[in-house]
Parts: structure tokens; C-alpha cells; sequence
């Protein structure tokens, strides 16, 4: 019982996400697609710093390859 609440908590927050990324532009899927490929870059080389640094830039440089 409690495996199938779980599991539909789950499909419903899943459909919820989905659900607002219908509605994103080519800049903000390139600012946000450049933020997390950053973050995880930079957390695999400096840790938690390097993360937010590197989401930061990755943000950054991909809301300016998205307007192009």
C-alpha cells in the first residue's frame, strides 16, 4: 500500500515537471540546459564551488548559444 502511494506521488510530480517545460522558449532551455551541465562540470572538478561557479557560467553561456 504504502509502494503505491509512493509511486503515485511520483507519476504526479513527474507529469507536474513536464507539464511546465511545455511552455519553455529556446533561451531559457539553453540558459537552463547550460546551468546544469555547469553545475555538474564544476562540481566534478572543485566540489561545491566549482558547482555554483560553474552553473553560474553555464547558465550564462547558454542563454548566449540559445539567442544565436
Amino acid at each position: 500500500m504504502k509502494t503505491r502511494i509512493i509511486a503515485a506521488a511520483i507519476a504526479a510530480a513527474s507529469l507536474v515537471g513536464l507539464g511546465g517545460c511545455a511552455t519553455m522558449d529556446r533561451t531559457t532551455v539553453g540558459t537552463v540546459g547550460g546551468a546544469v551541465v555547469g553545475g555538474v562540470l564544476g562540481n566534478a572538478v572543485a566540489g561545491t564551488g566549482g558547482a555554483i561557479a560553474g552553473a553560474a557560467a553555464g547558465g550564462y553561456l547558454g542563454n548566449q548559444a540559445a539567442k544565436r
